[in-house]
């Protein structure tokens, strides 16, 4: 309900009725386009092919890594995730941090990341029941190439004006503390379980190397975005230091450009993305001008 109508310059999809919230890049129910599992659910290639995808040093089993785009043309819900104790308390392999990255964002934009200090866990409770809990929320003005911590039990909230690309853990709860009226249900028990009021949440400054910047490096993910003047080869996309191979993904952010390899040719157009198992032949990233790459690794 807090989406948008028309994707576009984004995406192809328009929902006239229905207004499109997020567009899922990750998730297990994803079809892969292109490669010899075209046609398949990635959580399905996951399964089959644990090893190959995620190498020896990923810990968690499954696909690790829930990439999306969010849409805000309104205010989303103020909300909470659990952290993977919590999670496995109620039977889900593992909670949800996350990460955003500002695709665009509006003059103004803002979003909420975190209770101000000083307030308590029943001022919480108060405040959602009379409607006064944004009060208590801090405010982070976001502009373009900006990028957020959320760790879970973070409260927060995405306002209008912005389109994200989160990077989570692969895992779909949320607890809703308070949704403006709005008629969905509400989770204000478990919300409260989950909350934590001092977090590590909120912006993250940039890291700037010779070959990329850092723009997160945290225990589930690492985020980077690395220009792509002509080309670039397997082995110079990984970082220094960077160990054992892992699962990455691939975004382009700015631009379009294609991989090529011992094996089909891959587009990877404006806003596409692709996953880089971990045991991966040796490829190639060609620009086809003004190519930016988001690099998300699994941990």
């Amino acid at each position: 309900m807090w989406g948008w109508t028309n994707l576009a310059p984004w995406f192809a999809q328009s929902s006239p009725k229905d207004p499109i919230g997020e567009a899922w890049l990750t998730g297990d129910e994803c079809i892969a386009e292109t490669g010899p599992w075209a046609g398949h659910k990635l959580g399905g290639i996951f399964a089959e092919h644990r090893d190959a995808m995620l190498g020896s040093a990923t810990r968690v089993e499954g696909s690790p890594l829930l990439v999306k785009i969010l849409f805000a043309r309104e205010k989303l819900s103020v909300q909470v995730h659990p952290d993977d104790a919590m999670a496995q308390k109620y039977g889900f392999p593992r909670g949800k941090t996350e990460c955003w990255y500002a695709l665009a964002a509006d003059p103004g934009a803002r979003i909420a990341c975190g209770i101000k200090p000083g307030v308590t866990a029943e001022k919480v409770r108060a405040a959602i029941a009379d409607g006064s809990l944004e009060q208590d929320l801090v405010a982070i003005p976001i502009q373009p190439g900006d990028m957020v911590f959320v760790d879970a039990g973070t409260v927060h909230a995405i306002w209008p004006g912005s389109v994200i690309l989160e990077t989570q853990q692969n895992c779909d709860i949320t607890y809703r503390m308070f949704d403006y009226g709005r008629p969905r249900e509400l989770h204000i028990e478990k919300s409260l379980e989950a909350l934590r009021l001092v977090t590590r949440a909120g912006k993250i400054e940039p890291r700037v190397l010779a070959d990329r910047t850092i723009l997160i490096d945290e225990e589930y993910f690492r985020v980077e975005r690395i220009a792509v003047e002509h080309s670039i080869a397997a082995d110079a996309l990984r970082a220094a230091g960077e160990g054992t191979p892992r699962l990455s993904y691939l975004f382009a952010g700015v631009g379009s450009g294609a991989i090529t390899g011992s094996f089909d040719d891959v587009a990877l157009p404006a806003f596409g993305i692709v996953a880089i198992p971990a045991h991966a032949p040796g490829f190639t990233v060609t620009s086809n001008g003004g190519l930016e790459l988001i690099r998300m690794v699994a941990k």
